[in-house]
């Protein structure tokens, strides 16, 4: 009698593979080439060289995707987890490259902060316990409910656009969404799974008799581009870039630790502690490689961890076949132009199923939370309020320190921290006086096989 295989562990046939792994291609791509667009473009880099770090991050971002999904020795979570570079580096690494020494100074802080990762990443895996059932949902409803202006951007035609807020625009997203809904209630099971890829080729062609797109980066882009190591120039090691960027690494790394749990619920292949610190090792090593390479920090794509959740596809070769297309794409820039234009409202029609599948994911988590007795509603309420305060108001932080601002302008860190912070106090600490009110068991709703 054969053992029966993990849903994490199918092989789909090659045609799924296919489908579902350019499904997910198709979710992160403008997020994974917005970092070196915005960081290129404040650098004032040639269209060549932003060229480039566009190609090199793709590629990067194929190997990244592989490592964690297929995994070697103690690198690779395993799950259906698609790597990205993180926005949390964004504004420290346009501070360094235009004021603190340029590309190089970028990339000899990205490496460290890589091999710190990699170092700490044991230390994050034995956290695991301080999330329970009430941080977990918590925090996957903030990631869920952080990037809906994402999706509200895109599909209003994509920020900074001349065209922004056109009916046009809104009514193309409105079109892709209506597509998706509509495969999905009614469409075969196969057919359903791919409900995001049909509503974006419906959308796409929709978007071009009535001129969305543009394919003039298509001719022009080359056929053929391989990313060399120090491109840029040698690595330089400065030593306030370096500070910045360490802090950006323990924000990826509590925003990786989220998505690697979220992801672990909806698979039912939760993470243990050994898991999460083997995918935390792949995010160092990942960014390392960012370093060498040409590029920059990755995370775990939050958004991609919504598609799991609607499509309820969970193989984890899905996701690998998504990192091989690409390295393709990383290799060939001609097929990455042709994905690169398809229109941003097509984006967002996409996105508000995805993203909005994430927050309705830490909803069903928060489900199983006892909220009887306790001070569990609190926990949540505060750590959603604080986690969507940057979101709601971007320059709510703009007068503190760069280090706090790199903490908490992103809602997921924010929030995640607050949860944490909240559970241990209201569930851990000692209790004093007669109103106290009586722990509910465990860990806040995590049961008592997870207290501390």
């Amino acid at each position: 009698m054969t053992t029966p295989v993990h849903p994490v562990d199918e092989v789909p046939p090659v045609h799924r593979l296919a489908a579902f792994g350019l499904q997910h291609v198709l979710a992160m791509y403008a997020g994974a080439v917005a970092v070196p667009l915005i960081v290129g473009g404040a650098m004032k880099l040639s269209a060549a060289d932003l060229a480039y770090l566009i190609t090199a991050d793709l590629l990067v971002c194929g190997v990244a995707t592989l490592i964690q999904c297929i995994g070697f020795w103690r690198f690779g979570v395993r799950l259906p987890i698609m790597q990205g570079c993180t926005f949390a580096a964004v504004s420290p690494m346009v501070l360094i490259g235009t004021t603190g020494g340029g590309l190089p100074a970028i990339y000899g802080s990205v490496i460290v902060a890589g091999l710190a990762i990699v170092l700490l990443a044991p230390v994050f895996g034995r956290l695991l316990r301080f999330f329970p059932p009430l941080v977990t949902g918590t925090v996957i409803l903030i990631i869920g409910l952080s990037l809906l202006p994402v999706a509200g951007n895109w599909a209003a035609g994509g920020q900074g656009a001349k065209d922004f807020g056109e009916p046009r625009n809104l009514a193309l997203a409105a079109c892709v969404l209506a597509v998706v809904l509509g495969v999905q209630r009614f469409a075969p099971p196969f057919l359903s799974r791919i409900a995001v890829l049909i509503g974006m080729a419906v959308g796409l062609a929709v978007a071009v008799p009535f001129g969305f797109t543009d394919f003039r980066g298509v001719e022009r882009a080359d056929w053929v581009g391989i990313s060399t190591p120090f491109h840029f120039g040698v690595p330089a090691f400065n030593a306030s870039a370096t500070v910045s960027m360490l802090v950006v690494a323990l924000v990826t790394m509590t925003e990786t630790t989220g998505d690697l749990i979220a992801v672990g619920e909806m698979t039912g292949r939760r993470a243990d502690p050994r898991s999460l610190a083997d995918g935390l090792r792949a995010d160092g090593l990942s960014t390392v490689l960012g370093g060498v390479f040409n590029t920059f920090p990755y995370t775990a794509y939050a958004q991609n961890v919504g598609l799991v959740g609607m499509t309820r596809v969970r193989s984890r070769w899905v996701v690998a076949a998504s990192g091989g297309m690409l390295v393709l794409l990383g290799l060939l820039p001609k097929l990455g132009a042709v994905v690169a234009a398809i229109p941003a409202p097509v984006l967002g029609g996409a996105g508000l199923v995805m993203f909005g599948t994430v927050a309705a994911s830490g909803l069903r988590t928060l489900a199983a939370v006892d909220f009887k007795g306790n001070h569990n509603l609190t926990v949540v309420a505060v750590s959603v309020a604080v986690g969507m305060l940057p979101v709601g108001v971007p320059t709510v932080y703009e007068r503190f320190p760069h280090w706090f601002q790199t903490v908490m302008n992103s809602g997921i860190s924010a929030g995640c921290l607050t949860a944490i912070v909240l559970n241990l106090l209201f569930n851990h600490a000692p209790r004093m006086g007669a109103s106290a009110v009586p722990e509910a068991g465990g860990l806040a709703g995590g049961g008592g096989e997870q207290s501390v």
